[in-house]
């Protein structure tokens, strides 16, 4: 299926799987003994403050024109979107929404978060539809304020839920393409973005309870580029991650994004998919409404199951870090940002594929984006290379994804763990159960991919 996630059905891989897996142990335990022996005082820290880009770039950069322009575009593309969902054809294939919110929006924007920062602050349509509002009350010479003006407690836990609400639809819906069904959804995340907005406020409510926000902003501390006392600055890579996050939910939002792609990758294994036929077989006599309702029961229960278990193997490892030094308080804090660069690992590792193929045909849906036979723009002939990429070459460059993402993990972890304890072998203990989970991590992703 065009629209199925990952890698489809990758499983003559190019070399037996053992050997990836162990290479990809044995390149974590290389990396893991040259920090220990180099890496021996913190260096992201030192590198925060990054080297401001030209007077004139940053006039344009920065300038309340563009970003009135692109909140146009961005509201106007969401407005398309929704309207092509609700009134286009229901064929996902032609119509724009489906690979719109799943491929260009979905999988591009975290893209576009790690290479040039925090894109969506200006990118988001809902941002922009509360921001023009504020701005019309205020021209009436009337206070814009938020309904409840009172200090935000709630951390990140709402961002978590609307984000496990949108990855439960792709990856438990039964038919989570069918524009309908996103459309409506669509609707209902809008609601959820501009009421929460009003609620507790713009800032408030982007910083803890609007999910995409918090999710690319957490990708974009990758990023070179960044936001520095009203300036853009030019940075090396990985700094935005140094220290520790003491914001309340950011772990079980960043093991709702680990948790997702790796439940992604299971529910295609047999074992998943030979449970889901038992289950249709248990209700095969009732209505069909009543067989999705049961696999999709199932199917969020197996989801929330994985963002449990990326969470719990977490804590076992900070717990166990705590332990071997004696730490008086939890570590948990101290290094859950390194996750941040393996949760967009198994983005990148899990939908590759989808990305370069089915991205392609967002060429032929922008000239007829109700699938009603239309050619606006004279692309509607495009046609994609389904082909652009072989399965190697994709198993290559997943496997090279959760290595490199692990080793940047494993890197970040160790910088906070030689800036957190004074002694250097402290620091080295710290992170044996750090090496043991990303080891954890890395195998288990390559066989989820494996199984596919």
């Amino acid at each position: 299926m065009p629209l199925a996630h990952g890698i489809g059905g990758v499983r003559d891989l190019p070399v037996p799987e053992s050997l990836f897996f162990t290479t990809a142990a044995i390149v974590l335990v290389v990396s893991f003994v040259l920090l220990g022996a180099l890496w021996r005082r913190p260096l992201l820290d030192r590198h925060r403050e990054g080297r401001r880009l030209p007077g004139t770039l940053q006039l344009v950069l920065l300038s309340p024109v563009l970003r009135v322009v692109l909140g146009l575009v961005s509201v106007a593309l969401l407005v398309i979107t929704l309207a092509t969902a609700l009134f286009g054809t229901t064929l996902e294939l032609l119509n724009f929404a489906p690979t719109f919110v799943y491929v260009i929006f979905w999988l591009g924007l975290p893209l576009l978060s790690v290479l040039l920062g925090d894109v969506w602050r200006v990118l988001s349509p809902w941002r922009a539809i509360a921001d023009a509002t504020v701005w019309a009350i205020e021209r009436t010479g009337r206070t814009a304020s938020p309904v409840l003006d009172s200090t935000w407690r709630y951390g990140r836990y709402p961002a978590a839920l609307a984000l496990f609400a949108f990855v439960a639809l792709e990856l438990a819906h039964p038919r989570p393409a069918y524009p309908r069904t996103l459309g409506v959804a669509i609707a209902l995340y809008s609601y959820w973005a501009l009421a929460g907005m009003a609620v507790f406020g713009r800032d408030a409510w982007t910083r803890g309870g609007e999910g995409f926000v918090v999710a690319f902003s957490l990708l974009s501390r990758i990023a070179p580029f960044a936001l520095q006392d009203g300036a853009v600055v030019l940075r090396w890579p990985f700094v935005g991650l140094a220290g520790a996050e003491r914001v309340p939910g950011t772990l079980v939002f960043v093991g709702v994004l680990l948790g997702s792609t790796s439940f992604d990758g299971f529910s295609r294994t047999t074992t998943w998919q030979n449970l889901l036929g038992d289950v249709r077989a248990n209700v095969a006599d009732r209505s069909q409404w009543v067989v999705d309702l049961a696999t999709t029961f199932v199917s969020v229960v197996g989801l929330a199951i994985f963002v449990g278990v990326v969470v719990l193997t977490y804590l076992v490892a900070v717990s166990s870090a705590r332990l071997l030094v004696h730490a008086p308080r939890s570590l948990a804090p101290e290094f859950v940002l390194p996750l941040v660069p393996i949760a967009f690992a198994y983005l990148v590792a899990h939908y590759f594929s989808l990305f370069v193929i089915q991205g392609q045909f967002i060429f032929t849906l922008v000239s007829d984006p109700f699938g009603r036979g239309r050619d606006i723009f004279g692309t509607v002939d495009f046609a994609p290379n389904l082909a652009i990429v072989s399965p190697e070459t994709v198993w290559y460059v997943q496997a090279a994804a959760l290595v490199v993402g692990h080793v940047a993990g494993l890197a970040v972890a160790h910088d906070r763990a030689v800036s957190l304890f004074e002694s250097r072998h402290d620091a080295l203990r710290s992170q044996y159960p750090m090496l043991a989970l990303m080891v954890l991590y890395t195998v288990g992703g390559l066989w989820l991919l494996s199984q596919g």
